[in-house]
């Protein structure tokens, strides 16, 4: 069992990471702002099931390999750029009437896209993996029982405290988005800023070493 004080310090630990501006929950506030409150939950689960694939591969030591393999690394990385930049130039090429409202059928077609897009998003991102094998360690002691077990209850509790957090994001962000959407002079700006935001957060990845 993890002692009560190192959990609490680690969820204390876990929110602020989550709060604090990062690809994922700009994705999520991007997300949310252009299609409504349920996409921007859609898109939140799919980036915490991606969570579980850095989890599971922290727990196995296969985040190992990234730390370790240029290669392996700047493949990933360079992957998941490459989607940045679609989802990028798709929303710049969008038309104002692309934009579905919060309430639209639009959201309820596409629900199965919106998670992938986040699984996508995250699973590409090899700064994740290395920053979980870099994070979780440090919460776990091999006096308390097998470290692979630690680590994935760490893995479990800071996807937890993620979900919370950018839930909120995706609500608030939802909601601001309402009005905006209402005008299409506003809705092409919404389109137009996504891209932009796409596309920073594709050369953030470009530009990142390992």
């Amino acid at each position: 069992m993890i002692p009560a004080n190192d959990l609490a310090l680690f969820v204390a630990a876990s929110i602020a990471l989550a709060i604090a501006p990062g690809p994922d929950n700009l994705f999520v506030l991007a997300q949310s702002a252009l299609h409504g409150v349920r996409a921007g939950l859609l898109i939140t689960l799919g980036l915490c099931c991606g969570l579980l694939v850095h989890i599971a591969a922290v727990a196995l030591g296969v985040a190992a390999l990234f730390q370790t393999s240029a290669l392996a690394f700047n493949l990933l990385r360079f992957a998941g750029a490459a989607y940045l930049l679609l989802l990028a130039w798709q929303a710049f090429r969008a038309s104002a009437g692309s934009v579905p409202q919060d309430s639209g059928d639009g959201v309820q077609r596409g629900a199965g896209r919106l998670f992938t897009r986040g699984v996508v998003m995250n699973v590409s991102n090899p700064k994740v993996a290395i920053f979980f094998l870099a994070f979780l360690p440090q919460f776990a002691d091999p006096a308390r029982g097998p470290v692979p077990a630690q680590l994935a209850v760490l893995g479990l509790v800071f996807m937890a405290c993620a979900l919370i957090v950018f839930l909120a994001i995706a609500w608030m962000a939802g909601k601001a988005g309402v009005l905006l959407r209402r005008s299409i002079s506003l809705r092409t700006a919404l389109n137009r800023v996504a891209a932009a935001v796409f596309a920073s957060l594709a050369v953030r990845l470009i530009v990142t070493r390992s």
